[in-house]
């Protein structure tokens, strides 16, 4: 194993503490993944099995890095029997549950080969089960039921936010939801930890086998757990109490999607005898920086005491500057990132502008483009969210599981076969009627009598193409990449984006997404049936949290990100613009309570900053087409004056200046 001399005393602390019950409070920048793989490392060492090693973190990314690092540390793991390496398992909270349900569900009254529903798709079943109870009078949003229908299954018995209305009718079409979710042997998100749980507490035995192979857990991100989670892990380390949590409170901002901040501020409560070690040198951001963070979050009332340092140096002051509204915000920040690229010789790709709402970055963005600027907006359409994605998996779903009604209802008629909207309105009919799905109705012989004769075969012609493509994933040879090729051939599907695009190279783009997503296919559990390893590649794609668009980085781009989604990530210079009374904080914090989380935001956004932190404001802002006044954000007092300058030298610049700045732009085109 790999020398632990690199570590500092905490870290090694941490790592040397492997039995019993221990919160590794890991601040921003503590160098938390590093202290995490060594610990793991450190256990194979001492002669723990890696199969008994559990490693639970929130996105497939992180899931990813984490196992490519143990692995670098421990270069000669112990074998099985048949000499493959033992390995330990690091993965998702939603895909160590989905390991445990393929095994086990079948105790629920599911099937084993049950489906995950996308968000999409379960959107599909809310607005489903709306049109069946809802009269014409009754106004209700499918997207909020479905956002307070997850937070439902995740609080246990915490607070749910949402207005009294939609809480009480998300309440009301729960049961129908998970109903309509069952009839098509689905699940979704949330139903993995829910009926993992289910599992766990209705069957001893399936837990007793849990726990015997999961004997050391580690949790990281933990400030991010929900009511479910923290249940889940509970019931893994109760009796061993080998259970490790890594997190932050300071950095626990996604209360408004069910995290609860007390599972860390609260552990000792079920684990009274835990050790807690606080990880505190930070190894990314200057003194100045982080002064300013440790400043801001001393004001929130509830949390575990920590104080980040820096052997960095004290580095430059931040940068804090208002201006007359976000047009002139966002001219101004991008005139200092092109300042900076030509006299200072710093990269696109080493600045990052965060922003507290998606609806800030269309002015930057204007900005950006007027200067010839390129730019990385983080978060934009998904590649699984494209329509050919989205019907080719459709495809795929239903070859797993033709009663899966979302997939099926979606491909039936694409490309068109004759199976019209009004035909599978009264074949869905059909099935409800006999509690059924559409598929079973579709092969019911007195169903399909009710048809005209032309639609009759249009129905058993789908039928015959369904199960003709099913047969050949029982053999053992075939390729999944030849099988998926020849479905997209036998329904002419590139002639079904011609019809729809007027562009002949949007048809080759969306071809070339669909031929690079298939040639992924065969990439994943080589050893499995072709229908497994269909099921794996399925269940990969679904539970892939980041829904990030599989693309090539920019090579030269500045970074346009929210401060939710900037958390884990560092750039050496960062913009954080529009910090002002009801952005940062936002004006709901107010009515819901949520004060402290906005102030655990900006402290996010802080930390981010390596080099660098410039912080804008504006004092009116456009809103519904005329100019608002604006209030720079209470958070700004927080920050002491003494760390703090003026962004622009609004001086005129002076000969010498100026021939330095010549000089320096001609020597990059030189």
């Amino acid at each position: 194993m790999a020398e632990l001399n690199s570590l500092n005393p905490e870290q090694r602390k941490a790592v040397h503490r492997i039995d019993g019950p221990v919160l590794i409070l890991a601040g921003a920048g503590t160098g938390k993944t590093n202290t995490i793989t060594h610990r793991v490392a450190h256990m194979v060492d001492q002669g723990i099995s890696p199969e008994n090693i559990l490693a639970v973190t929130f996105t497939n990314k992180a899931a990813r890095e984490m196992q490519k690092r143990v692995t670098k540390l421990i270069p000669n793991p112990p074998k099985r029997e048949d000499d493959k390496p033992l390995k330990s398992t690091v993965c998702t909270f939603h895909s160590l549950c989905v390991r445990i349900l393929r095994r086990h569900i079948d105790k629920l009254g599911y099937k084993r080969n049950f489906v995950i529903y996308s968000e999409s798709e379960q959107l599909g079943v809310v607005k489903k089960v709306l049109s069946a109870i809802a009269g014409k009078d009754v106004k209700a949003d499918p997207r909020e039921l479905h956002g307070i229908l997850s937070r439902i299954k995740n609080a246990g018995a915490g607070k749910v936010f949402g207005s009294e209305e939609a809480v009480a009718m998300a309440d009301h079409i729960r049961g129908r939801y998970d109903t309509a979710l069952k009839a098509a042997n689905a699940v979704d998100f949330d139903d993995l930890l829910i009926l993992t749980i289910k599992l766990f507490k209705d069957y001893p035995e399936a837990l007793g086998e849990c726990r015997a192979r999961y004997q050391y857990v580690t949790v990281d991100e933990y400030q991010d757990t929900n009511a479910a989670q923290y249940e889940l892990m509970y019931l893994l380390a109760k009796e061993h109490r080998n259970v490790c949590v890594v997190g932050d409170d300071d950095q626990s901002i996604y209360g408004w999607r069910g995290a609860e901040i007390s599972n860390i501020l609260d552990m000792e409560k079920d684990f009274p005898e835990v050790e807690v070690i606080k990880l505190e040198q930070n190894y990314r951001s200057t003194r100045v920086i982080l002064d300013a963070a440790n400043a801001v979050i001393k004001n929130n009332p509830r949390r575990r005491p920590k104080e980040l340092w820096s052997a960095k140096g004290q580095g430059d002051f931040i940068g804090v500057q208002p201006f007359d509204d976000e047009e002139k915000e966002a001219e101004a920040v991008v005139g200092e990132i092109e300042f900076n690229r030509m006299t200072k010789r710093i990269p696109w790709k080493d600045h990052a502008i965060l922003f507290r709402t998606n609806i800030q970055a269309r002015p930057l963005e204007t900005a950006l483009r007027k200067a010839e600027v390129r730019y990385n907006l983080i978060g934009g359409q998904s590649f699984f969210d494209r329509r050919e994605i989205r019907d080719f998996l459709a495809y795929m779903k239903t070859m797993v599981n033709p009663n899966d009604d979302a997939s099926l209802l979606r491909i039936a008629n694409v490309p068109a076969r004759g199976l019209s909207d009004v035909t599978m309105e009264r074949l869905l009919k059909a099935s409800q009627e006999r509690s059924g799905s559409v598929w079973q109705a579709m092969n019911n012989d007195l169903v399909i009598h009710e048809f005209q004769p032309r639609t009759r075969k249009s129905i058993e012609a789908f039928v015959e193409l369904i199960e003709g493509f099913r047969v050949p994933l029982k053999d053992e040879r075939l390729s999944l990449v030849d099988w998926a090729d020849g479905l997209m051939e036998g329904i002419n599907y590139e002639a079904e984006l011609k019809k729809g695009e007027k562009n002949p190279e949007n048809v080759e783009s969306r071809m070339r997404n669909l031929r690079e997503l298939i040639h992924t296919m065969d990439d994943r559990g080589e050893s499995l049936l072709p229908a497994n390893r269909l099921v794996k590649f399925l269940d990969d794609i679904t539970l892939d949290a980041e829904r990030e668009e599989e693309k090539e980085e920019k090579a030269d781009a500045v970074t346009l990100i929210t401060t939710h989604s900037c958390k884990g990530l560092e750039y050496p210079h960062v913009f954080l613009v529009g910090v002002e009374e009801g952005l940062l904080p936002h004006s709901r914090s107010t009515i819901e309570g949520t004060l402290d989380e906005e102030r655990r935001l900006f402290y996010v956004a802080i930390t981010r900053a390596m080099q660098t932190l410039t912080i804008t404001y504006c004092l009116s802002r456009h809103k519904y087409g005329q100019l608002v006044p604006c209030q720079p954000s209470s958070f700004l007092k927080e920050i002491p004056e003494e760390l703090c300058e003026e962004m622009i030298d609004s001086e005129p610049v002076s000969v010498d200046e100026g021939k330095g700045m010549f000089d320096a732009m001609r020597a990059m085109i030189e």
